[in-house]
């Protein structure tokens, strides 16, 4: 446990510790483990903390035994990334069968362009700049609802940026099983995100 061994660790330490661990150790935190760190940091070393885990699984954690009951509200960016053909990019979920769009959820303090930014790089490998950045629409309803494997359930309120400029070569980690760009009429019918691909087609329709 992480807090097995606070006695005389400082704030700093506390964080690298919580740093240092997989992402599955983070998530595996417990409430009691997380109350008693937190009654050490400042307010900005536990917007760090929560930086560190990841505001949702952060946010969760702090639920104690609601964590998985609570229906949350998340706040987040996704990309359509558009090869030279006009084909666009989705990734091949590993925690679902679902085509989806690269993209994730802000952290504390942090802008929606920097958020979409950083999640394509995590997610994809590519280089993005907030200059080639196209913002198609803010989405929010009952579109934007969503339910993980693990009981979860969720409303993402979400920005969504067109990026036709971008460097890098394309990589996935663990959150996808497959990434592959798709043409607007071939796309696959397991869709995870079709209210924000239909947004963009329209998008399409008025430039």
């Amino acid at each position: 446990m992480v807090t097995e061994r606070r006695i005389g660790m400082n704030s700093k330490e506390l964080l690298n510790k919580v740093r240092n661990l997989s992402t599955q150790e983070q998530r595996n935190l417990s409430y009691e483990e997380l109350v008693e760190m937190m009654n050490v940091l400042t307010p900005e070393e536990i917007v760090t903390l929560s930086n560190i885990i990841g505001y949702p699984v952060f946010t969760r954690l702090c639920m104690g035994d609601l964590k998985h009951k609570f229906v949350l509200l998340q706040d987040g960016a996704a990309a359509i990334i558009v090869n030279s053909d006009g084909q666009i990019l989705l990734q091949s979920r590993a925690d679902r069968d679902e085509w989806g769009l690269p993209g994730g959820c802000q952290e504390l303090g942090e802008r929606f362009q920097d958020t979409v930014i950083r999640e394509v790089k995590e997610e994809t490998n590519l280089d993005i700049k907030e200059e080639d950045l196209e913002l198609i629409d803010i989405v929010s309803g009952d579109s934007r609802k969503s339910m993980y494997p693990n009981g979860d359930v969720v409303f993402n309120n979400t920005v969504l940026y067109c990026v036709r400029a971008y460097s890098g070569e394309l990589r996935w980690d663990s959150e996808s099983k497959e990434m592959r760009f798709f043409a607007l009429d071939n796309l696959p019918s397991n869709q995870h995100d079709p209210d924000l691909i239909e947004i963009y087609k329209n998008y399409l329709e008025k430039e």
